[in-house]
């Protein structure tokens, strides 16, 4: 077994199988634990810059990957027209830039605050950096090889397709360069680690709360004891 077929076909599977019975296990056993576990409190300023950039940028971009993969005929049609071509590629880009951006600041937020820093799990950090190279990747790609819209239906859609429906073709993506390479296997690598860190809050949706009975929070706070008066 070559290299190719080790990291595009083995471990594809191997990622997907994680994400899947980690994330069950954990939602089943530890089911408060899913959650962003947010530090507003500890930090706000550098958090609203941040991310809002990030994840407004990834989340566009992230649905414009699952579009092409689900609509690749009508991209196709789309990016005919070489003006709405040219405008769906600095749109992906400017967006890449924007997302970089916002993570960038997130993870200078990890390291210069003190309030943070008590915060931050070895998790956390390999979670950013593995953003920074998917966001650093992706810019790279859409910037270098051009018309990224236009090939990745050809070369993308087919490849995913074949995984999921265990038909792999690893060989589409061999000739690939290594960037192009290394923007896929980064994203693998973060779907495995998905269930162990607090992104598996994406998985979440708050629609329990429109249904849950009324709660009453009480703020209980310790006063100092007085002396009797004499």
């Amino acid at each position: 077994m070559n290299l190719n077929l080790l990291l595009f076909l083995v471990f594809p599977y191997v990622s997907i199988v994680i994400f899947i019975t980690v994330t069950i296990y954990r939602s089943i056993t530890q089911p408060f634990s899913v959650s962003s576990l947010s530090s507003q409190l500890l930090e706000r300023r550098q958090l609203y810059w941040g991310s809002i950039s990030f994840h407004w940028g990834i989340a566009i971009i992230l649905l414009g990957h699952l579009l092409a993969l689900l609509l690749p005929k009508s991209l196709v049609l789309w990016n005919a027209v070489p003006l709405r071509l040219y405008a769906l590629e600095l749109t992906a880009l400017a967006l890449g830039i924007w997302c970089l951006g916002g993570l960038l600041i997130l993870l200078w937020r990890r390291m210069s605050s003190k309030r943070i820093q008590a915060v931050t799990t070895p998790m956390d950090l390999v979670v950013l950096i593995l953003l920074l190279v998917s966001v650093i990747t992706g810019v790279i790609t859409a910037s270098t090889y051009r018309f990224g819209s236009f090939w990745f239906t050809s070369v993308f859609t087919p490849y995913l397709e074949s995984i999921l429906i265990l038909q792999p073709q690893p060989a589409i993506v061999a000739p690939l360069p290594w960037v192009i390479q290394l923007h896929i296997l980064n994203a693998f690598i973060l779907l495995a680690v998905i269930p162990f860190s607090r992104l598996i809050h994406i998985l979440t949706y708050p629609l329990g709360y429109l249904f849950r009975p009324w709660q009453i929070v009480i703020w209980y706070r310790r006063t100092a004891r007085q002396s009797p008066r004499p």
